[in-house]
């Protein structure tokens, strides 16, 4: 399952940290958010580098679809009653100006990466919702319109229209800029001090450190595992299936999302929380859909994504932690992983440099309200279930019993395991205790992994790490 980013791009592999450095400012992950924001500190004469555990864009910026938008899903109206104008108009405007900087960097630096600027849409089968999305936007600050008309073959009353949006491809922009910076891969941050990262062959010392891995692995302080959850969404590219102008995303459960990329359309859906998976399948389901809308269609790729959804859906972008001064962090990005990643990158540039930003209270870690409470108890509650699986729930299965191709948590002579038989019949057995905070391990069938209900660390059905905040793998040694 590779996204077409990984399948239309290719590049020099870069080396590992090898010894011990210095520099001004260390950012832990080579992903948008990471390299982006060394570009930025580099700009304003602050000696920044990267270390990333696997290589640049691996993670979640290399499963993007890549969309370069304000337009946050149907949002205006609801911030403006939970938030308030004034957050709400800076939070508009800060991604806002992340739009207008990506097009600036590119231009600027004729970065070839097949930008193309474009509108974006948020389509609903509810036209007074519409109506109000569109006042709020408006008020907000955004030329945004009503539309009764759109390209997709959806049913629905209309859309709201955000004009001057763009899309890219992802890791030819992440590639151009990583160019110019120093950066280090394979190279996975093992243990930090106040001012110190340790990797497995060296270290950084650093007047500050960024945490730009798409979610925070130190629990305390922080907490950020309490505060976030993790979500998973899936996309095909498919050719064939005509050509679009656009990019659009539907309001409510179950709904799509489409996007041209070239000859390609993208076509997105099927979300739910890692962890717990769809029945029928959600790939299934997908193909299903394009099936029907595009019936002369074939796919070219298909891939997922991972998401950190914070409490009020608002990333967290500043200081780390009080305890802490000299870390900062940006993660909880929700589905909008390119506008955030820019806000972050300015934001934490001036927090480096010592210049009063205008947003930074909207996106401030240190931030609560009790309007937060409901989801943070929804998340917490779903922990201790996942906690308390693991001492209470009993196999279903026996190893002998387990079918070819499946994975379950089964009986084993060692205990209670995770499992996967190959189509040769070949076992691979892990321990179903996540490294992060202990919660057993849900078998993901259609993505073979080994997937955390609490907070969202993969792996696959060998035992390797695919996606944190666990920072080691389940393998049996």
């Amino acid at each position: 399952m590779e996204s077409i980013w990984r399948k239309t791009y290719s590049r020099k592999k870069r080396s590992a940290l090898e010894g011990n450095i210095k520099a001004d400012v260390a950012v832990i992950g080579g992903g948008m958010t990471g390299i982006l924001t060394a570009w930025q500190l580099e700009r304003a004469g602050v000696h920044a580098v990267v270390l990333e555990a696997d290589e640049i864009g691996g993670g979640q910026t290399g499963n993007t679809t890549a969309k370069i938008t304000a337009q946050h899903g149907m949002f205006c109206h609801s911030f403006l009653e939970k938030k308030g104008e004034e957050t709400a108009r800076q939070y508009v405007r800060a991604n806002q100006k992340a739009v207008e900087e990506y097009q600036r960097i590119i231009h600027a630096e004729q970065i070839d990466c097949d930008l193309v600027q474009t509108d974006a849409y948020v389509y609903s089968e509810d036209e007074e919702k519409l109506k109000l999305e569109t006042e709020a936007a408006q008020r907000l600050g955004i030329p945004a319109s009503f539309v009764r008309q759109i390209e997709i073959p959806v049913s629905c009353a209309g859309a709201v229209r955000f004009p001057d949006q763009a899309c890219f491809h992802p890791l030819k922009f992440l590639g151009a800029l990583a160019e110019q910076l120093t950066v280090y891969e394979d190279t996975m941050v093992k243990e930090l001090e106040e001012h110190q990262v340790k990797t497995m062959r060296g270290s950084v010392k650093a007047d500050q450190i960024v945490f730009a891995a798409h979610f925070p692995f130190i629990n305390f302080p922080g907490l950020y595992f309490a505060r976030m959850h993790q979500e998973r969404s899936y996309v095909l590219a498919l050719e064939n299936a005509g050509t679009q102008k656009g990019m659009y995303i539907g309001d409510g459960k179950n709904t799509l999302s489409f996007r041209q990329y070239g000859k390609y359309l993208l076509l997105g859906g099927q979300g739910h929380r890692t962890g717990e998976n769809r029945e029928g399948g959600c790939y299934k389901q997908l193909k299903e859909a394009a099936r029907k809308l595009y019936p002369k269609s074939s796919e070219a790729a298909c891939w997922s994504a991972q998401d950190c959804i914070t409490a009020d859906r608002i990333p967290y972008i500043g200081r780390y932690a009080s305890q802490h001064p000299g870390w900062l962090v940006a993660t909880g990005f929700k589905k909008w992983g390119m506008s955030s990643a820019m806000v972050s990158a300015l934001l934490l540039k001036d927090l480096v440099c010592g210049i009063e930003n205008p947003y930074a209270e909207v996106f401030a870690p240190s931030r609560f309200s009790s309007q937060e409470l409901p989801q943070i108890v929804k998340d917490s509650a779903k922990a201790v279930k996942g906690l308390t699986k693991r001492f209470f729930h009993l196999p279903a299965e026996t190893l002998s019993a387990l079918e070819r191709r499946h994975g379950a948590v089964v009986e084993t002579p060692e205990g209670k395991a995770g499992v996967y038989k190959t189509e040769e019949g070949e076992i691979f057995q892990v321990d179903l205790v996540c490294p992060h905070m202990g919660c057993e391990l849900a078998w993901n069938p259609e993505e073979k992994s080994w997937d955390c209900p609490c907070h969202g660390s993969r792996f696959d059905f060998e035992g390797n790490l695919l996606d944190g905040p666990a920072q080691e793998g389940i393998r049996y040694e």
